[in-house]
């Protein structure tokens, strides 16, 4: 659990690619009954504001080098909701959900230069190894949200409301040009930044195979405070250290 780019499946990943989810905002409303065809005029409006609203695309998200937050994580299908912590110093990130007394437990890190997870429960998990994958970084978190898909701009409906840019990332295999071909979503995501700041991540929804222990697939993480000073970042004991 827990998305830090890529993430526990091929030995999963904290996310904060991160990852890393909830409450999406409700559906855009459609055309009323009895809508027309638009003509001349109400085209070359349309496009004059597809151009002002491409020209006015956010930058992408970037997850900042020192930072922490408390919020919730929640996975919906298994009706738990457990603490959550996410936090940055250097570079360095992790993620904590739950605790010992919690149903679900984990850890995910980016730790100089290497991307670990580590589940110490889950339900019908037996296993728990520290899983390691070396030569990922924070640069390289925020070179793939570079190519996130800007959705719009929402308001998330809780208390304090939040104005926030929201994004998709995504990996699909194989990668394929347009066309009628099989493709599997391995890792998506739902990436809901603050509108002046693309640093503060209010909410994240990540869906696919990175979420392997989970029936559905699908995991949130919401965060109640995000701020921009130094947290703290530590290796558990049972995990290799970086070589």
């Amino acid at each position: 659990m827990g998305w830090n780019g890529v993430r526990r499946t091929a030995a999963p990943a904290a996310l904060a690619a991160v990852a890393a989810l909830v409450l999406a905002a409700p559906p855009s409303a459609g055309a009323g009954p009895g809508a027309g065809t638009a003509g001349p005029a109400a085209v070359a409006v349309a496009v004059a504001v597809a151009r002002q609203d491409a020209s006015t695309t956010p930058p992408p998200p970037r997850l900042p080098r020192d930072f922490r937050g408390r919020g919730t994580w929640i996975v919906r299908d298994l009706d738990i909701t457990v603490p959550f912590t996410w936090e940055g110093r250097n570079g360095d990130s992790q993620m904590t959900a739950g605790g010992p007394q919690h149903p679900i437990w984990f850890t995910n890190l980016i730790y100089r230069g290497t991307l670990y997870t580590l589940t110490y429960k889950w339900p019908g998990l037996d296993e728990h190894p520290c899983s390691r994958i070396p030569g990922f970084s924070l640069e390289d978190l925020n070179q793939g949200f570079e190519n996130a898909r800007f959705v719009g701009r929402e308001t998330l409906r809780r208390t304090p409301q939040r104005h926030v840019n929201h994004w998709r990332v995504g990996v699909v295999f194989p990668q394929l040009p347009p066309g009628n071909h099989p493709r599997l979503p391995l890792a998506l995501g739902d990436i809901y930044v603050d509108e002046n700041n693309r640093g503060t991540f209010w909410q994240v929804l990540q869906f696919g195979v990175q979420n392997l222990y989970d029936p559905e697939l699908d995991e949130w993480l919401v965060m109640d405070t995000f701020e921009h000073r130094p947290g703290t970042v530590t290796l558990p004991a049972r995990c290799e250290p970086p070589r």
